[in-house]
């Protein structure tokens, strides 16, 4: 029996508002193409054109592939995608399975050669306007920076913030914290000490039950609150060290007065690793009162430049699972080691900073890393029988989306403002913005949570090859498995639990011991999120 092909109607509208067309008012546009023949329509609403993830705009790739589509017709070219690369892909899908593609107003279709032609033209000037806005966006953040505004969410550690004008415009300032500005004091005192080390610092914050955001305090945060000209006192002595290492300083000398602080912004032309050279980063003079006199800051600056010791931000290659295994006893994270002809064993990181804890028991790398592995692929498994490949779509999801797009758009408008704006338009807009962005950065974090709940058809075949072809792909490649898969690993030696992604509920793995106290097998239990766990 032969599958009857037919037209497809496809309708996309990222948000609700005046200046937008309806999609109601798409599909009656796309209907005059078909001269009174008959369609099935997919539309997505509240849905970008950034990419192809879109529950409705999936469904249609999928009835092409099985052959069911003579045509795709759409209100406008950038209905379907604003990407290039996306288009490229999605044209080589169409001319594949025999797909013709019409837009209804730009009025071009691709069985014809100017049709193609014009379509590819298109799609560039499509992208060519979202990196425009992009980069207005861009240029607007480091026109703030320059004039010394504070750019980012949240205080540094020993600072709370404080409204202030800066120009005209209401901005914040930071003001030091009563309490903690004292712990940033001991920190820069102990560390300008020669032979004071990293670890000398955590231990001696754990002996004194001191913490920091209420954490036990660990190496990374100090490396990166020691290299922060935040809490500076800029004078004559901090400026020539930063021109010496190339920073590009906006502020004349006779700014440094030895009483403020700086900021430091990754300028665009930033190649190398920031935390280790300060080359064409940007040095602004900052309205607040710094914490540390230059010459302290300076020697644990330098002092930090010849510490070869301690390397932030290595790529993992001891085990695909890092970042995922957590101490079950302090929750801190467990790294694996490494060590030439023996065995690997995950080791608590709170233990080797500061004894502060009992530690997670010897855990075999090598049987923990199976024994996960064969946790994921049954997962997995359990994963494709119980869930048919339809895209679900989220209400609660599709709402934040709508209002991220509002958001944007709203900044958008804003910033077109800005241009030739008087000094009361500015401090408006400028404020504005500045809440906006805020809501913006909340909103992404919400959906980037509410994310781990779908998973699309794409993303399903990826983890699928990834599983059946473990022992023969590459290291990065089962990162990703393990990313798409696992929030969480909570581990010892004698329990481990999983918090999992892209499932409706989770299941946890309980171990049971052995005869033998250097291997252990496991129980898999699948239980309601509500459920008690009993040990």
């Amino acid at each position: 029996m032969d599958i009857i092909r037919e037209d497809c109607i496809y309708a996309r509208q990222s948000v609700d508002r005046k200046d937008s067309i309806s999609i109601e008012s798409q599909i009656d546009f796309c209907k005059y193409e078909l001269k009174g023949g008959s369609c099935k329509v997919f539309k997505d609403k509240g849905y970008s054109g950034k990419n192809t993830d879109r529950p409705e705009f999936q469904k249609l790739l999928g009835e092409i592939r099985k052959g069911r589509v003579r045509r795709v017709i759409v209100y406008k070219l950038d209905r379907i995608s604003r990407s290039i690369l996306d288009f490229a892909n999605m044209m080589e899908l169409f001319q594949e399975y025999d797909v013709e593609f019409v837009s209804s107003t730009e009025k071009f279709d691709t069985s014809t050669p100017m049709g193609r032609a014009m379509l590819n033209i298109c799609i560039v000037f499509a992208q060519l306007e979202r990196e425009t806005i992009q980069k207005r966006v861009t240029d607007a953040y480091y026109s703030r920076c320059l004039k010394g505004f504070h750019m980012s969410g949240q205080a540094p550690y020993g600072y709370q913030l404080e409204p202030t004008v800066v120009e005209g415009i209401r901005t914040k300032k930071m003001v030091a914290d009563p309490e903690t500005s004292q712990y940033v004091k001991l920190m820069f005192e102990m560390y300008s000490e020669p032979e004071t080390s990293f670890g000398d610092i955590t231990r001696y914050f754990e002996e004194q039950n001191i913490k920091v955001y209420g954490k036990s305090l660990f190496r990374t945060f100090i490396s990166q609150l020691l290299r922060n000209p935040v809490y500076a006192q800029a004078d004559l002595e901090l400026y020539e060290f930063f021109k010496s290492q190339g920073a590009a300083i906006v502020n004349d000398a006779s700014d440094f007065a030895g009483t403020n602080g700086c900021y430091l912004y990754q300028g665009r032309d930033v190649k190398e690793d920031k935390d280790r050279s300060l080359k064409d980063q940007i040095l602004v003079i900052a309205p607040h009162e710094a914490l540390i006199p230059s010459d302290v800051w300076l020697k644990c600056r330098k002092k930090l430049m010849t510490n070869k010791s301690f390397q932030q931000g290595r790529k993992p290659k001891n085990t695909w699972l890092a970042g995922k295994v957590k101490c079950g006893c302090c929750g801190y994270a467990l790294k694996a080691t490494h060590v030439p002809n023996s065995e690997g064993y995950f080791r608590c990181s709170k233990r080797t900073e500061n004894k502060g804890c009992p530690g997670c028991g010897k855990i075999r790398k090598s049987e923990f890393e199976e024994f996960i592995f064969s946790a994921m692929r049954a997962r997995f498994k359990n994963f494709q029988v119980r869930h048919s490949r339809e895209e679900k779509v989220n209400p609660k999801l599709t709402a934040h989306q709508i209002e991220l797009a509002q958001v944007e758009a709203e900044i958008e408008k804003l910033l077109d403002t800005l241009t030739g704006a008087n000094a009361t338009l500015l401090a408006y807009a400028n404020k504005k913005i500045e809440e906006l962005d805020t809501r913006r950065q909340t909103i992404s974090k919400e959906i980037a949570e509410m994310s781990i709940e779908t998973m699309s058809p794409q993303k399903e075949q990826e983890l699928s090859y990834y599983l059946d072809h473990w022992d023969s792909i590459e290291f990065d490649d089962k990162r990703k498995a393990v990313d798409g898969l696992i929030i969480s690993i909570s581990a010892t030696s004698d329990h481990v639990q999983v918090e999992w992604k892209n499932l409706s509920s989770n299941f946890w793995i309980i171990p049971l011991y052995l005869l033998s106290n250097l291997s252990f097998s496991f129980l898999i239990l699948f239980v309601s999120p509500c459920t008690p766990l009993l040990m």
